[in-house]
This record gives C-alpha cells, structure tokens and sequence, in this order.
C-alpha cells in the first residue's frame, strides 16, 4: 500500500466514502453520509443496504490477478479494498493515472500501476520474494530482472481471484437515461452519429470532386490524389462506426437485461401465479426481441433518416430540384403509412405467437393427463388448428413486409424518371450527374429505413408485452436502516419481546370480496413450536407469507422484535423469517447442489459453510443422497444435472431455510411428501436447528 495510505479511507469512514463518491461522480444528490460500519457485520451486506438508502447499487467484485490492471483503468467510481482494510475512492482512470478522492475530499491524480500493486499485494505477498530470490541466484541481470519477475508471477498467479471491491453505479430501478449516461452510452451514440455523418459526407465529397473534374473536362492528377484520399479516409470511418455501434449495442442490451430481470423479481406471489410456465416463457422470448429488433432496427432507422436528409439536400441541388424531393417526401410518406398497417397486423400476428406458445407449453406440462383423458386421433386437433391460423397471419404479414421492402426500388424508378424534364429542357450536365447521385443516396437510405422500420416495429409490438417487466422494475422497496437490518437477530433481541407481534391483520385477494383473513391476532415468543392446520382455501399459507413478507397485510398491525417492515426493510425482514413455500412454489436451480442449499444465506461459499450444510443435510436423512453424487455437495443438480426425488427435493427445501439462522422458521406442506421414517429425522432436525418453528399442515 505504499503510497497510498494518506488517500485511502479508514474503515470507520466507509460510509462517507461511499457518500462522497456518490456526490462526486454525479449519481446521486443525497447529501446523507452513511453511518460507520458496526463491528461483526457483514462488510458486504453493509455496503449493499448503504448504497441503497443513497439510491445506488454496490456490486462486490474479485477480479482475477491477470485482469487487474484492466479492472483499475474502468472500475470508476468503485471503492477499491486495500490491504489493512482501508478503501480507495476511485473516481476515474485516464491514460496511466487513476484520479482519487482524499478523506480531506480533494482529488488527486495517482499512477495506475500503484493502484493495481496495492490490490495485488496479498496475492504476491508470498511469491514475490521467492521468484526473486531464484532470479537473482540464477544471475538474471537488474534491467531484465523486474520483467522476468512480472511475467513469472502473471503465470503463476493469472487466475487467481484478488479482491477488487465494490463498482458503484445506479440501480436497474433507475430510468433508462440515467443508466445509459452514468454508463457512458451517450458519448457513444454521440460518436456513433458523428463518425457516420463524416463518413457520407466524405462520400457525397469525394464523388462531388471527382464527378465535377469529369463534367467540366479538367480532371488533373490533383482532384484524383483528393479524390483518393476522400475514399480512403472513409475506410477507418466505417470501421470505427461498427465499433461505436457494437460498443453501444452491448452497453444498452446489458442495462435492459438488468431492468428486466429487476422487475422479474419484484413481480408480486400473484403476478407469477397467475401467468404460469408458459406465459413466462413467451415474455422471455419477446423481451429478447426487445433487446435484438429495438437496437438493430433503432439504429438503422436513425442512420437512415440522416441519410435521407443528406439525400434531400443534395436532390435539391440537383437537374429535378423540388420535384425529387417532393417525390422523396412522398416516399417517405407511403413507408410511414405502411408501417402503421404493418403493425397493426404485426400485433395480432405476436397475440396468437404468444398465446400458442402458452397454450403449447401448458399442454406439454399436463401431457400425461391429456395422453390418459383425450383419444389419439384428438390429440393434436388444437394444435392444427392454432397452427392453421399463425401460418396464415404469417403469409399476411410476409406480404406488407414485401410491400415496404418495394418502397425503395420504387423510388428508384421514379427518381430516375423524374430526370425526365431535365433532359427535355437541356439542364447541364453537372446538375444532371448531382441529382442522379441524389437518387442513388436516397435509394440507399429508403432500403435501410424500410429494414428498420420493420424491425421497430417487432420492438415496440414486443415491448408492449413486456414493459409490465419493465415498469415493476421501478416499484419501491423499503431498505431500511443497516446498523438495524444487519444486527445480531437473536441474542440481543431475545430481551425486546417476541418474535412475530400480530394485531387485527387482514387481507383480501384482487378481485374477490370476501377477506381470506381476517382480524388475525397472533404472538409468536422465541422456542415455540406452532403447528397450523386448516381446509385448503382457508388462509394458511396466505398468513405465511405474511409472516415471511412476500405480501403485505391491507390491514393490521405486523412486528418483527418490535420493529415494522420500513425500519427493517426488505433485507432485514427477510434475514429474521425465512420459508419453505410449498413444493409447487420452490424450485431447485441448475447449479451445484451446495449452491441451492445456500443460496438464501452466501455465496461463494467458505469450509465452514459447506460443513454446516453437510451436517443439515445428514440429520436430514440425505447422508445416503451425498454419498451416491459423485461430487458430494458440489454436485450439479437440476434438470441438465443430478435427478432428486421428491422428498429429497422437499428435504433439500428444508436445508435451505434452516441454513439462513433466521429467529423464525415457516414449513408450508414440507413433511407430506416424507415417509415416516424420514419424517421423523426432518422433524427432530427441524426441532433441534430452528429457533422458532411453524409447521403448516392439512389437518
């Protein structure tokens, strides 16, 4: 750390730092400093709710010892972990300097490379002295010897993972504007357009030249070499015109991505519900032509409109002067009204795409029951039918999409026809050669509009289905206090009073008049153990996720130790009562099998955690399970991995929810699937780890 311990920032002051780096870098106005970081938490956890009361997001990050210096040079802003456990405000990098924030708050301009030796130091703590030593015994000379020494430990220690820090920029709940500037997609749309309209314009120059020197019959070695260099100067512009337009294709497929999946996660029990597997699957499909239709189509379509205006003021320069141009308005006329038809066929073509998937999907989930319940020779008769209709809204559409692909030949006839009464009345030549090159750049930009258009409008019909997506992305979600939040959650709140303090709490489902629960009172002290029977439809795991809080009661008075859902937040709640929801509600990931147990609590995880999941999953009957994965707890599991019953899936359900340490345990129809013998071991474990316990069960 050497050089830097006057500019890094003490672990006492993480919180201002990260405030101040916030400020500094322009994503967020809230002049609230977090308070310090309390002793025995999760560093973590602590910087994640503290970024969050600021209206940002802290993404940890370990960054591979190879990568290290790349990391420094585009990390900006991030706090960056030092060795002692100081953090460095990094603002920015430019060529081979990092620009800092001080504690004092002044900013100061420090080489890259002693950034990135500060980070590297813990990993070449023990190497570097050793290959040193060796090198010098070996008789490496000095000038050599620092190269030999870099390059040895680059090998040696290429992959292994350095702790970067935290990146802090803006949450996907944030507006799409704010993300793509704070990502710097402005600058490279700005770029883009530029280096496209220098490159046309090169274009429209150089043929002006040349064209003019061959008219006027005085065509030197001059006009040739400018003419020559003109066309040679686009070859780097149309290069760099790719790059900008990748670059920015990339930047905005990646913050739509994180929107996306933001609001898939704070989509509602009974928005998830009522969709089902095959609903879910045609919104993925259609937010993934979001992504392709809109960046494709949009960018075409905004190149092309500065193309056509390139062509309308070269035509109107031209032998056919207003005439081309009101013959080029009209072209672009006829392709806005035929792209309004377009996507109102469009839209109904997606409707019947989307509900025939859902429809398809939905059959193969129940196909069992379907081959037991319908005769053979009717089996497939709907899905003819639907068939039958989607091929037919398919040729319709293939036949406006034929139309639009027309607008641009057809232009090119009538322009050229336009000529006409140039050539009638003995316009020179010059004027002549200007409009047919007008023609010829209209031509190009009608082809490359009518492309985009259609695929616009793909993007926007495909947007109209996904943007509740989008929008739940936005929806509010309490924080809460992190010194409150991540404190001890049960030996220093035993003495606060009980767990769960429940008071005239009622709810009602969307759209039915009659309240599931109703004046609910419940108190629920640490050790109990609450057994909750009830019919189907009465309400039993609607009071479960009320205590879990994935719903909100309409009414009623809900406590955890004393403290309601805003000074938790989400998080805090979530740590102090956790669930095994029914087993149609869980699921059971393509990943290993340690993962799907801890998922809820850390990861990657440590020894110790990987132990306390053996033990878990042992006293849980599934020792034998353990021992038949060839990979033990790092066995893959899922649908591409190792096959799990059903009970082991509901004891592995269990695992998981005993793994989070939380004060309160809730078990939704955990035990049906369980033999008595396994019953009996998932229950004594269940009793032994828990510290509160609710088992909900059909009497």
């Amino acid at each position: 750390m050497s050089g830097l311990g006057g500019i890094s920032w003490p672990r006492a002051r993480r919180g201002e730092a990260l405030s101040v780096l916030g400020q500094e870098s322009g994503l967020t106005t809230v002049g609230v400093y977090a308070d310090a970081v309390p002793d025995g938490v999760s560093l973590s956890d602590w910087m994640e709710l503290s970024a969050a009361r600021l209206g940002l997001e802290a993404e940890s990050v370990d960054v591979p010892y190879r990568e290290l210096e790349g990391f420094v040079r585009n990390a900006g802003p991030a706090l960056l972990v030092l060795p002692g456990g100081e953090a460095l405000a990094l603002l920015r990098a430019r060529g081979g300097r990092a620009q800092v924030i001080m504690p004092d708050l002044r900013r100061r301009w420090v080489p890259l490379s002693m950034v990135r030796d500060a980070l590297a130091a813990p990993e070449e703590s023990e190497a570097r002295p050793v290959i040193a030593r060796i090198l010098r015994d070996a008789g490496v000379s000095e000038p050599r010897r620092a190269g030999a020494l870099s390059a040895i430990l680059q090998e040696a220690l290429g992959s292994t993972p350095c702790r970067g820090g935290w990146l802090i920029r803006l949450p996907p709940a944030a507006s799409l504007r704010e993300q793509a500037r704070g990502a710097g997609l402005d600058r490279l749309l700005y770029a883009l357009v530029g280096s496209h309209a220098v490159h046309h314009l090169l274009f429209v120059g150089a043929w002006a030249m040349i064209g003019r020197g061959a008219l006027a019959g005085d065509l030197d070695a001059g006009w040739l070499v400018a003419w020559a260099l003109a066309l040679a100067t686009q070859i780097p512009l149309g290069m760099a015109t790719t790059w900008f337009q990748g670059r920015f294709a990339i930047g905005a497929s990646a913050l739509l991505k994180r929107r996306m999946l933001q609001g898939a996660l704070r989509l509602s029990p009974e928005e998830t519900r009522s969709e089902g597997v095959g609903g879910f699957i045609a919104r993925v499909n259609e937010a993934e032509a979001v992504e392709s239709l809109a960046l494709g189509g949009g960018l075409s379509g905004l190149l092309a409109l500065f193309e056509l205006g390139l062509a309308g003021w070269v035509l109107s320069m031209g032998a056919g002067g207003a005439l081309h141009v009101g013959l080029l308005l009209g072209g672009l006329g006829l392709t806005v009204a035929m792209a309004a038809f377009y996507a109102g066929g469009y839209r109904g073509w997606t409707d019947e795409r989307m509900e025939m998937t859902l429809s398809l999907v939905e059959r193969m989930v129940g196909h069992r029951t379907r081959l037991a319940q319908e005769p053979p020779e009717r089996w497939h008769r709907q899905e003819d039918r639907d068939l039958s209709g989607y091929l037919e809204r398919s040729r319709e559409m293939d036949r406006w999409a034929v139309g639009l692909s027309l607008i641009a030949p057809g232009w090119l006839v009538a322009g050229i026809v336009g000529l006409a009464p140039a050539f009638s009345s003995g316009v020179d030549a010059t004027g002549v050669a200007v409009a047919l090159g007008g023609v010829l750049l209209a031509q190009s930009a009608l082809s490359a509009l009518t492309g985009g258009v259609i695929q616009l409008v793909g993007a926007w019909v495909a947007w109209e289905r996904v943007r509740p997506l989008y929008e739940a992305a936005a929806r509010p979600e309490r924080v809460g206090d992190p010194s409150v939040v991540l404190g001890s959650s049960r030996a220093d709140e035993v003495d606060r009073g009980p767990i769960v303090s429940a008071r005239g709490l009622d709810f009602r489902y969307e759209g039915r008049s009659k309240p599931v629960l109703e004046a609910c009172a419940l108190r629920i002290e640490d050790g109990d153990r609450l057994l909750l029977e009830g019919p189907s439809g009465g309400g039993k795991s609607t009071l479960a996720s009320l205590l879990v809080g994935l719903r909100e009661p309409d009414q009623g008075l809900l406590l955890l130790r004393g403290l309601d859902r805003a000074t938790l937040g989400e998080l805090g709640w979530r740590r102090r009562v956790v669930a095994a929801p029914q087993f149609h509600e869980n699921h059971v990931l393509t990943a290993s099998f340690a993962f799907n147990v801890l998922m809820g609590r850390v990861w990657p995880a440590e020894e110790a955690d990987l132990a306390e999941v053996d033990a878990i999953c042992r006293e849980l009957g599934l020792g034998e399970l353990l021992e038949r994965m060839p990979a033990g707890l790092l066995q893959m599991v899922g649908e591409t991995g190792w096959q799990l019953s059903h009970g082991e899936r509901s004891r592995l359900f269990i695992a998981r929810a005993l793994a989070q340490r939380a004060d309160l345990v809730i078990l939704d129809e955990s035990f049906a699937s369980l033999d008595p013998v396994n019953l009996a071991r998932a229950l004594a474990c269940v009793r032994r780890r828990a510290n509160a316990l609710v088992v909900v069960a059909h009497p």
